[in-house]
């Protein structure tokens, strides 16, 4: 039996439950890593004795909301933080850039990559995560996850379609691990992933089966990843529709937008989140929301790396037809960090200033992306993303006693345009707290720091990213393929 806790006479709680509810002079009661009572202090101490707390903890300073999730992020890119430069689209990014980064890290950087990554996520309040893989196993980020006690889902990153000639920075030990045959033998080995680790560390871990999407993909691997996954019972995640080069080059090879295509071939689901969609046509949004397809939104890759968002996307006009729409921050390299609060920031303001109207994506739906909305693209909203009793104990504490935070009215405003990380006092994973004191519990930050430096100087140096000449433009798989 877990200790009893109380966190009492917080100044506001978020609950983002149905209703959007906020608790004023709040007090939550946690046991066994669960919610077992809420609401505002007087009524929850009619229903309690104080004397029945294992701990008692005051509140009167902080406030409280739902743990952030992450709803698309690379935790094997960790390393590469401030490599690529800012000049790139997304395909010259991805084929001469990303791919010869992953040709050369091994399985160690990725451990320190995921320990790095999850440290900086529960520092930002982050408590669950939709990692799109391992390059080589699931299980070197499940290592980290037990480290730090984050929650997530991982799995392992398979493509079956490698171009005719192999670029320049691919090593032929990437292409041999990173490219299977076929999509038969990918999904084979991605389902013995599934059975392995979904589950693992008493629940926090869920594995998916995962693909990289695009052209990278066979259509047999993006249509069988989602089937497969729907047998398994777990989800599927992949990239998609993610510029409107991607666009046009489907448009050209096969007569059609990529979710288009995925459609005709029967590929959509309600198991299925596609990663950017920022290319997507208004008809398009339809099938996604009659098929209950959920999309991971990154705004900061979309600022970098000129995706669309606010001159193509229709991420305010997904959520009005139904679709559910979570946020993420993508890796390190493609957004510059794995802050969710930089992209609720963001995602509140894009968009209202793109349709010079600032009724649109307001902060209540901002909030929502990065929590409720976030744990329904995880299919995981049963246990996490409100604060609710029954769901598990993931949530943030806020430091009201910060300039940010000094004075506030509306929490919700002061919490999506005015408060950054620096705000965050602890973040709670399961009902324990794994970043409290300035700290993440168990982590010795200097020397991860210090080994993850290392071994990103020494990756760069390999993959040849330290050249003058890499490409900035890509045609890779505009013929063929």
């Amino acid at each position: 039996m877990g200790k009893k806790i109380i966190i009492e006479n917080l100044q506001f709680l978020f609950t983002v439950d149905e209703n959007d509810t906020v608790i004023r002079d709040a007090s939550i009661v946690v046991e066994d890593s669960f919610i077992s009572d809420i609401g505002p202090t007087i009524e929850v101490y009619a229903r309690h004795e104080r004397s029945s707390f294992d701990l008692v903890k005051d509140g009167s300073m902080l406030g409280m909301c739902p743990g952030f999730i992450d709803s698309h992020v690379h935790l094997s890119e960790t390393l590469s933080r401030g490599v690529f430069p800012d000049n790139l689209n997304t395909r010259a990014w991805v084929f001469h850039w990303a791919k010869p980064f992953y040709a050369f890290i091994t399985p160690e950087d990725e451990y320190y990559g995921a320990l790095l990554g999850t440290t900086e996520m529960l520092r930002a309040g982050t408590t669950c995560f939709l990692d799109m893989g391992s390059q080589y196993d699931p299980g070197i980020t499940v290592k980290a996850m037990r480290k730090t006690g984050i929650r997530g889902i991982t799995g392992r990153h398979a493509a079956d379609n490698k171009p005719e000639e192999i670029p320049r920075g691919w090593s032929q030990e990437m292409v041999k691990h990173h490219f299977y045959p076929n999509a038969e033998t990918a999904l084979a080995d991605l389902e013995k992933c599934v059975k392995k680790y979904n589950g693992a560390l008493d629940g926090r871990v869920r594995c998916w089966v995962n693909i990289e999407g695009k052209e990278p993909c066979s259509l047999a691997l993006h249509v069988g990843a989602r089937e497969l996954s729907e047998k398994l019972g777990v989800g599927t995640t992949y990239h998609l529709a993610t510029s409107i080069e991607e666009a046009e080059v489907c448009e050209s090879k096969h007569s059609c937008w990529p979710i288009s295509r995925i459609n005709n071939a029967g590929g959509l689901g309600s198991n299925l989140v596609i990663a950017h969609c920022a290319a997507a046509k208004d008809e398009e949004i339809s099938l996604m929301a009659a098929k209950q397809v959920k999309v991971a939104f990154c705004p900061s890759s979309s600022f970098k790396l000129a995706k669309g968002a606010t001159s193509i996307g229709k991420y305010p006009q997904m959520v009005e037809a139904g679709v559910t729409v979570g946020l993420g921050t993508d890796g390190v390299s493609a957004a510059g960090n794995l802050n969710l609060m930089r992209q609720m920031f963001l995602v509140a303001g894009m968009f209202k200033d793109s349709h010079l109207d600032p009724t649109v994506f307001d902060a209540r739906r901002a909030l929502r992306a990065a929590t409720i909305e976030g744990a329904k693209t995880l299919q995981w909203d049963d246990q996490i993303g409100s604060l609710e009793i029954g769901k598990k104990a993931d949530f943030i504490l806020f430091d009201l006693n910060h300039i940010e935070w000094s004075p506030y009215y509306d929490p919700l405003q002061t919490l999506v345009f005015s408060a950054s990380t620096s705000t965050i006092s602890e973040t709670w994973v399961d009902g324990v707290p794994c970043f409290t004191k300035g700290k993440v519990i168990g982590i010795n930050e200097h020397q991860l720091r210090t080994k993850a430096r290392t071994l990103a100087a020494q990756a760069v140096i390999r993959a040849g990213l330290h050249e003058k000449d890499v490409p900035t433009e890509s045609t890779l798989y505009n013929e063929g393929n």
